[in-house]
C-alpha cells in the first residue's frame, strides 16, 4: 500500500523549542527526526564531514572544553556509548556514564525533578531507554538539550550518521531508492521521519503483523516531499534500490520472540539471492550488532557491498556534530 493513502493524525507531532543558529533554527532537543526541517538535517550532515575530515587531517578543536554531557541508559550499548563518550572527549569535554538503576529514579523519584537536577550540572543530556515518553518528559523538565540516544520508539542519531555514510558512498541521499527489510521498529520509523522530509524513495518490507506506527506513516505522509512504500515483499522493496538496510530481528526486551520471529521473517533475510534484485552498485547497511545467517548472511555482511564499518564510525562523527551544534547554539 502507499503510505500517502493513510489516514493523517496530529498525535505524533512532538512540541520542541527551537533556538537560532547561524541563520538555520535548531531543535533544541533532538527527540526525533520528525522535529528537524531539511536545513537541519543539512547543518549536522554538514558539520560531521568537517570534524571527520578535520580529524582525518590530526586537527584536534577542543569545542566543548569545560562542558558536560551525561548518558543516562536503561539499555546496554557497545556504539552509541562509547562513540557518545569518545566523541565528547574529542571535542574536550567530558563525558559522565550514568546507569539509571544507580540513581534515584529506581527509587521512585520523579523524571522532572531529576531533570532539574541534572540540568545544573550537565550541559547535555543523552538518554538511551524504553520509552518515547520518558525522553519527552525529560525534554519538557530539562533546561539543558536532551538526546534520544534510543528508545523503542525512534533512534534518530543512528539513523543520521546511516544517512551520513549514504552521502560519502553515494554523493547524496536525493533521487536514490532506499529500502528497508525487516521489522518495523524504531530504526524504520526514524527512517520514515527523515524520508517524510528529504524525500528519498523509502520502500519497507515488513511482515504483516510488524509494520511501523501508523501514525508515524501518515504523520511523514503529510509532507509534500513523502515518497514512502511499504508492503510485504522484501523483492519488490529491494527491486533496483540503491541502499538496503536491516537489522536485527527480536529487539532488546524482545529476546522470548526471539525464536518465533525467526519463522516469521525468514523470507526476509538480507542474503545474496535477494540482493540480486538490487541495483548492481547497491550498498548494504546494518545499525549492528548483527545476527549473521539470521537479518543478514556472513557474505553479504562482510561482502563488497557491505559498508556497515564505515557507517558504524561515522556514528563518532555524527555524534561530535550534535553535541557541537546543540551544546553551542
Amino acid at each position: 500500500m502507499k503510505i500517502d493513502e493513510m489516514e493523517a493524525s496530529d498525535s505524533c507531532k512532538i512540541q520542541v523549542i527551537t533556538l537560532k543558529l547561524g541563520g538555520v533554527f535548531m531543535t533544541k532537543h533532538l527527540l526525533t527526526l520528525a522535529d528537524l526541517a531539511k536545513e537541519e538535517f543539512e547543518t549536522f550532515f554538514k558539520r560531521a564531514i568537517e570534524l571527520k575530515e578535520k580529524q582525518k587531517n590530526g586537527i584536534a578543536e577542543p569545542l566543548l572544553a569545560g562542558k558536560s554531557l551525561g548518558l543516562l541508559f536503561d539499555k546496554p550499548s557497545t556504539r552509541t556509548r562509547v562513540s557518545f563518550e569518545t566523541a565528547m572527549i574529542q571535542l574536550g569535554g567530558s563525558p559522565l556514564f550514568i546507569s539509571s538503576k544507580d540513581t534515584q529514579m529506581s527509587r521512585d523519584e520523579p523524571i522532572k525533578d531529576t531533570a532539574r537536577v541534572l540540568s545544573r550540572y550537565l550541559d547535555a543530556l543523552a538518554i538511551r531507554t524504553f520509552s518515547q515518553e520518558v525522553i519527552q518528559e525529560f525534554a519538557e523538565s530539562a533546561g539543558i538539550p536532551v538526546i534520544n540516544a534510543l528508545t523503542d520508539a525512534y533512534h534518530p542519531c543512528q539513523v543520521l550518521s546511516d544517512l551520513l555514510t549514504v552521502i560519502e558512498h553515494k554523493g547524496s541521499y536525493q533521487d536514490l531508492k532506499i529500502a528497508w527489510v525487516g521489522d518495523g521498529h524504531n530504526m524504520a520509523q526514524s527512517w520514515i521521519n527523515a524520508a517524510g522530509t528529504l524525500g528519498f524513495e523509502l520502500h519497507l518490507a515488513c511482515p504483516e503483523g510488524y509494520f511501523p506506527d501508523a501514525q508515524i506513516l501518515s504523520g511523514a505522509a503529510q509532507k509534500s516531499n513523502a515518497r514512502i512504500t511499504l508492503n510485504s515483499d522484501p523483492i519488490a522493496a529491494i527491486k533496483d534500490a540503491d541502499v538496503v538496510n536491516t537489522d536485527v530481528w527480536a529487539s532488546m526486551g524482545q529476546e522470548a520472540e526471539q525464536e518465533a520471529r525467526k519463522k516469521i521473517f525468514a523470507p526476509f533475510q538480507v542474503n545474496a539471492a535477494l540482493l540480486e534484485n538490487a541495483a548492481k552498485d547497491v550498498i548494504v547497511l546494518h545499525c549492528l550488532p548483527a545476527h549473521r545467517e539470521e537479518e543478514i548472511t556472513e557474505a553479504v555482511l562482510e561482502g563488497p557491498h557491505s559498508v556497515v564499518w564505515d557507517q558504524s564510525e561515522n556514528k563518532l562523527h555524527m555524534h561530535k556534530a550534535i553535541l557541537d551544534i546543540l551544546i553551542r547554539t
